[in-house]
């Protein structure tokens, strides 16, 4: 079997079946989701077992927006032996080195679901000895390794699981795809996650030197209480808060932090432009990607990082239409950038889309 398997949020899966059904397309492979409402994930059997390495090589989940991490999945096994699991996988995993060579890492894992959480437990103790028999099988290096592929093995439940690999250069480096983090006791609002959450996984190292340089400025539409802004500021910007709203008394006695009470759609810099515009205001996709255009076009700001709010349905439609926009419009000033868009694990119903201009 070849099957393309995309762990998403619960509730996303006809988007993330829409995604794949498009970017598999787009690479000459062709196949068919399969889904259940609400159950964090998505399978994605392929019409020719060939196009699944071509696939794991050539997708990654840093360019696409709706999956969390994406695995090539060579077998499933249901109707597991409760006294012996590891036996079936390792015959599996066998194969999947002749394709590959010789894996870094094994991961275990479950949806990120209610129902999916119940096999946590299970996971992380099966993964030990799971581990000691593919190195005493040869099919493990010694001591972990990013630059190799990982095996991963994915429990629907305690009797059935799916087993693949990712790639180093198209997976996403964290277990299930989720990039957990600690929320900063002395930031004004939970939203500071989804920024910060965005600066550590859409930016590269350079890019984010680029973006936000200490002594740089920004500009934050829709500010209020400061969430976007607390990042900003941590970073030793300077930061034009736009909000009707009130900014944290604790942004303001920063001296960084300058607050208009004003609207987000008329605003222009204080100083002409900035080097970084940052947007989490809640309006239509449509219209908050014009702005953004507008800004970046008129070269008022040199990148920008901010989120397209979704709808109910036809998400990824909506979402596909904002881009398109946003980049005809860039492309047509022969602006050169890099644009990046995906639905984070601390957003909700919305996505975070990053441009930076090319130097």
């Amino acid at each position: 079997m070849a099957e393309l398997l995309a762990y998403c949020r619960a509730g996303y899966e006809n988007d993330t079946a829409a995604e794949l059904t498009a970017a598999t397309a787009q690479r000459g492979a062709y196949g068919y989701p399969v889904l259940q409402s609400d159950s964090g994930y998505v399978s994605f059997p392929l019409y020719q077992q060939e196009d699944l390495h071509t696939l794991a090589n050539t997708l990654a989940v840093a360019d696409t927006i709706f999956p969390r991490q994406l695995i090539a999945v060579t077998q499933t096994h249901d109707a597991l032996d409760k006294q012996d699991r590891i036996t079936p996988i390792l015959e599996t995993v066998r194969d999947i080195k002749e394709i590959i060579g010789m894996s870094g890492n094994v991961l275990v894992e479950y949806a990120d679901t209610e129902d999916g959480k119940q096999l946590a437990k299970f996971c992380r103790k099966f993964v030990v000895p799971l581990r000691q028999a593919l190195r005493g099988a040869g099919l493990l290096t010694k001591k972990e390794s990013d630059n190799k592929p990982f095996i991963h093995v994915f429990f629907t439940d305690f009797d059935t699981c799916k087993i693949g690999y990712s790639l180093p250069q198209s997976r996403n480096p964290a277990p299930m795809g989720i990039h957990r983090l600690k929320f900063p006791s002395d930031a004004p609002s939970r939203s500071t996650l989804k920024l910060e959450e965005a600066i550590v996984t859409m930016l590269d190292a350079h890019q984010r030197e680029q973006v936000l340089r200490a002594g740089g400025r920004a500009v934050d539409l829709g500010a209020c209480p400061g969430g976007w802004t607390y990042q900003l500021v941590q970073r030793e910007m300077y930061v034009e808060a736009v909000d009707n709203g009130l900014i944290a008394d604790s942004l303001m006695k920063t001296g960084l932090v300058g607050h208009f009470a004003e609207d987000g759609f008329t605003y222009r810099p204080e100083y002409g432009r900035v080097d970084l515009l940052v947007c989490d205001m809640i309006e239509q996709p449509d219209r908050v990607a014009r702005l953004m255009g507008d800004w970046l076009v008129k070269q008022l700001a040199d990148h920008a990082i901010f989120n397209l709010k979704l709808p109910m349905k036809k998400r990824y439609d909506t979402v596909v239409d904002a881009l398109t926009l946003l980049t005809q419009r860039m492309t047509q000033a022969k602006i050169a950038f890099n644009l990046r868009a995906r639905h984070l694990y601390h957003d909700r119903d919305e996505i975070t889309v990053t441009v930076v201009r090319h130097e």
